[in-house]
């Protein structure tokens, strides 16, 4: 019987993971749980970078070093729309655009978030099962000293340099949790929140309303990977948002946010002067090589958290 494995996941690092966790368990018993609170509506279409990044990445499709979109795509289509005075600052290539017109054409039509993620997924060859954290819009902004952002034109337009001083997720308090979202997590043998960011990332999926509670009232051990290794992110802003919004940037500070429903916490080796902070907060701490260079190294760190969380040796 496959190991029941639900991930709390967001763009790249998650993804990165998620690809070396599924050399390890069965694919079939593994349910992602992603973010949605990057989406947005570009020329009139539905996107969901984080859903498509998990999707593209396990199904062998993304671009290897930008860890977003689609390997070897163009952009004509885009430098087209150009022709016509409509930016070009969010990139969407040729063949991404494919995914996109799917999922509005579909949302249009009737169908939920959720169901559409299944679709898409299933047309990769995904294994896993793909869930959005809600069907209900969940949508992140920022605030900085030009005011309030949506998530995007902070990220992407403006390269992340604001300094943040506020977070929000619109909508979240009124989402309701997809079908499978909570049953997932109270079902679980084990419980992960992949390497993301913890405010960005992981932040609008514990915003939805009975998702929390499930992770403080599962059976299953729930284990985390720190982002944050030797007082920096490895990727985005993590670090810097950290700080700036009174966290503090070290793999400590993202367990205490977390403190009220994580087991074990795995931080990089650089970081083991921070085991007893960490074990005071009630977290059992590991330390371990959590830098992911390639699927193999992923493979061995999703290990670690097998073995440190439930004894599961393979």
């Amino acid at each position: 019987m496959a190991l029941k494995v639900a991930v709390l996941a967001g763009g790249v690092g998650a993804a990165r993971f998620l690809a070396g966790l599924v050399r390890v368990v069965e694919p079939e018993g593994v349910t992602v749980i992603g973010n949605t609170g990057d989406d947005l509506e570009c020329y009139g279409l539905y996107i969901s970078p984080d859903l498509d990044t998990v999707t593209y990445t396990l199904a062998g499709v993304a671009h290897p070093e930008q860890g977003w979109g689609r390997a070897g795509d163009s952009f004509r289509v885009q430098a087209e729309l150009g022709r016509f005075g409509l930016p070009a600052w969010f990139k969407l290539g040729d063949l991404d655009l494919a995914t996109h017109i799917y999922r509005t054409l579909r949302l249009r039509q009737g169908a939920t978030l959720s169901q559409v993620t299944a679709e898409i997924a299933r047309a990769f060859g995904l294994k896993v099962r793909l869930l959005p954290v809600s069907d209900d819009p969940v949508r992140t902004r920022v605030r900085t000293a030009e005011g309030w952002l949506d998530f995007q034109e902070y990220f992407v337009r403006l390269g992340t340099q604001p300094e943040v001083v506020e977070v929000r997720f619109e909508g979240a308090q009124a989402a309701r949790p997809a079908p499978g979202v909570v049953e997932a997590i109270l079902g679980a043998d084990l419980v992960i929140l992949a390497p993301s960011n913890p405010i960005i990332s992981l932040g609008p999926i514990l915003a939805v309303p009975g998702v929390r509670e499930a992770l403080r009232s599962t059976r299953a051990k729930v284990a985390g990977i720190s982002p944050i290794v030797g007082g920096r992110a490895l990727k985005g802003p993590a670090d810097r948002m950290l700080k700036s919004l009174g966290y503090g940037a070290s793999a400590a500070a993202v367990a205490r946010l977390f403190a009220d429903f994580l087991d074990v916490w795995v931080i990089d080796r650089v970081d083991g002067g921070l085991l007893a902070e960490i074990e005071g907060l009630g977290v059992r701490p590991v330390a371990a090589e959590t830098v992911i260079l390639d699927p193999g190294r992923a493979a061995e760190l999703a290990r670690v958290v097998l073995k440190e969380a439930c004894g599961w040796s393979g």
